[in-house]
């Protein structure tokens, strides 16, 4: 039986809690056995001490930790709140209302290519008011859970970044 290291593919169920304004636990998400996630070790984009958090445990075992905004996502930036002309978002001269609904999120591209998700805040007149934060930044992540699996990644995974198969991307 493997252990979580460097380069291992890891599934794991949990429940993830954050800390609301009067200092309780929301549950915010899970990832059950019927969906479990499932994640490239060393690779993931997850926060590093998610990571660090896992590192060595076995199947069966489980985690509980918590995780600092500084740890996780960072501090919320009132700074990645931005106006976004509208007319940004046309396609083929047309405006999706249903898309450009507050709370959605939707993908976006900056200047240089860089993908990320956006929150839609507010929709006016002229223009769209988008948070680029982290849906958990500035948040104090709580995470129960259990490792269901730890198996070595394939060659093939390595190369590409990313889990394929079963719980993983599909080409």
């Amino acid at each position: 039986m493997a252990a979580i290291a460097q380069n291992s593919v890891v599934t794991i169920t949990y429940n993830l809690s954050v800390t609301d304004d009067e200092q309780q636990k929301v549950l915010v998400e899970t990832a059950d056995a019927e969906a479990p996630m499932v994640f490239l070790f060393g690779h993931s984009g997850l926060p590093e001490e998610f990571e660090k958090q896992l590192d060595g445990k076995n199947p069966g075992d489980s985690f509980s930790f918590s995780l600092t905004p500084e740890q996780g996502y960072g501090d919320y930036d009132e700074q990645a709140v931005v106006q976004i002309p509208k007319d940004v978002f046309l396609v083929d001269g047309k405006l999706d209302d249903e898309m450009l609904q507050p709370g959605n999120y939707l993908p976006m591209a900056d200047n240089e290519g860089h993908h990320m998700q956006a929150k839609v805040i507010e929709v006016g007149d002229e223009q769209v008011t988008m948070d680029f934060n982290h849906p958990l930044a500035g948040m104090v992540m709580h995470f129960d859970g259990q490792v269901a699996d730890v198996r070595p990644a394939t060659a093939e995974e390595l190369a590409h970044g990313h889990v394929h198969g079963e719980g993983g991307h599909h080409h």
